[in-house]
């Protein structure tokens, strides 16, 4: 990861670590958080190619509903894990075949499209999901360990913590790799692009299959913290939500996603709270200042600032 991105980092992991030690009810709150920070670090890479999925939930609730299928017979946390996040793989190269062929609002509004398909599916093959009510998933072991619920939330939020700090590091990663640099080609000049040899197809579908599985792996973290699943996790406003998480972080660093999401998380549950008919308008609200006076997101208002810092020191 770059320097500049280590400090913030380590205060970031650190302050999250602090809050939930503070107020108990904040493991939960930012253990989902850094779940969906996951899935919409996946979105960070198809916007490094201009590409928008307003579909992204789909895999989400693969990796969820992987989770809860698989449950009754793998109990264990480390098990179920990389298997939502290879169901998410499968699917999103399934998919990725057909939907990287395509720009723009096309290639945004097909994942879309096949996101509310496999919402539909969830609803009617109440046989298999049992439909709107959802599936219970119950509370696996970890390290073969069973844990009382609190040291339980511990462990997850701890172990999402650290799948998020060492995924943030591998996307950095690709991001400076070869193959990282050409998918702002995608967005530029993609006719230069293939001109020199490379497939954006090719490029956009990787990125589109690493997206798919980091958002498998944030779907079943999801289900091993709620311990619950529903259709809804598929439903085009989740997707809507992953998109703003995005804009609202900044995609200008592996960081923005996981800040985004644990804003705003923090401001759902707090504004639900003291505004439970007026929440949706307050998020609504918080976006559309983002979007007019920090078009880069809470990144890059923190970039900005240091940036400023460090000139006039």
């Amino acid at each position: 990861m770059d320097r500049r991105l280590t400090l913030p980092t380590l205060a970031a992991a650190t302050t999250v670590v602090a809050l939930a030690i503070a107020a108990p009810w904040l493991k939960f709150v930012f253990t989902v958080a850094l779940a969906k920070g996951l899935a919409v670090l996946g979105i960070l890479l198809l916007l490094r190619a201009g590409q928008v999925s307003f579909g992204h939930a789909l895999y989400i609730a693969v990796g969820a509903y992987t989770v809860a299928f698989l449950r009754p017979a793998i109990g264990e946390v480390l098990l179920l894990l990389p298997l939502a996040a290879t169901a998410g793989t499968i699917v999103g190269f399934a998919v990725g075949l057909f939907v990287a062929r395509y720009r723009d609002i096309f290639f945004g509004m097909l994942n879309l499209a096949f996101s509310m398909v496999f919402y539909s599916l969830l609803e009617k093959l109440y046989a298999y999901t049992k439909g709107t009510d959802g599936i219970r998933v119950p509370r696996p072991t970890i390290g073969g360990v069973t844990l009382d619920p609190v040291a339980y939330e511990w462990a997850v939020l701890v172990g999402t913590l650290a799948l998020a700090l060492t995924l943030g590091w591998l996307v950095s990663r690709f991001l400076a790799s070869p193959l990282g640099q050409a998918l702002p080609a995608i967005k530029t000049r993609e006719t230069r692009l293939e001109f020199a040899g490379i497939s954006a197809k090719r490029v956009l579908l990787v990125a589109y299959v690493a997206s798919a599985a980091l958002a498998g792996l944030g779907g079943g973290i999801i289900a091993c913290t709620t311990l619950h699943v529903t259709p809804l996790l598929s439903y085009w406003t989740h997707s809507g939500e992953l998109v703003f998480i995005a804009i609202l972080g900044g995609a200008g660093s592996v960081l923005g996603p996981f800040l985004g999401a644990a804003v705003y998380e923090l401001v759902r549950v707090y504004a639900a709270a003291a505004f439970p008919d007026a929440w949706q308008m307050i998020l609504g609200a918080v976006l559309l200042v983002i979007i007019l006076f920090a078009a880069r997101g809470l990144w890059g208002m923190y970039e900005d600032l240091v940036l400023r810092k460090d000139r006039r020191a």
